[in-house]
């Protein structure tokens, strides 16, 4: 038990850390978003690697700031019924939860992304826009690191509920 509850810790330490950077990079975002508006309306001037640069941002608030949502419990479902439960209810329909739904949809999204980002990186994929960003492959290898990370908060997850299950 006291191996589950170690590796629980570090699985919820990574978590907490991709929360922070998800943390900061809103606020880089949105200093990015103040600079591209200040530059597009008063000095008329555009760039695009600023406009791709905030949607690289933005996705990456998302993917790290999901591991770190799951690990508080702020992340969508629907309370109707879960609400009510005791705390050995819930620990089981967020085990089975995790068994059959998370653990499995993030093995598929990682699995596909793979490919996805070995070609973009064989290609060296940039953007197809004058003045885009280079190395689009990075921002598509976050896809796995988030699903990764939302992943290992899964596995930490089930074994928080196996835990409650077993009074422990």
């Amino acid at each position: 038990m006291n191996t589950l509850k170690s590796i629980i810790k570090i699985i919820e330490g990574i978590s907490e850390t991709a929360g922070k950077i998800a943390m900061w990079l809103s606020s880089t975002l949105v200093l990015l978003i103040c600079f591209d508006v200040l530059a597009r309306y008063f000095f008329s001037v555009s760039f695009v690697s600023v406009f791709e640069l905030e949607w690289h941002i933005f996705a990456l608030i998302f993917l790290f700031g999901a591991s770190f949502t799951l690990k508080y419990d702020k992340h969508v479902r629907v309370d109707i019924f879960y609400n009510q439960f005791s705390d050995k209810q819930k620990a089981l329909v967020n085990l089975l939860g995790c068994l059959f739904f998370l653990i499995p949809f993030c093995y598929i999204v990682i699995e596909s992304s793979v490919p996805y980002f070995m070609n973009s990186y064989y290609l060296n994929e940039g953007s197809t826009d004058y003045g885009g960003l280079p190395a689009r492959y990075i921002i598509k290898s976050m896809i796995m690191v988030g699903f990764i990370l939302l992943l290992l908060q899964g596995v930490a997850l089930f074994f928080r509920s196996l835990l409650t299950l077993f009074n422990k």
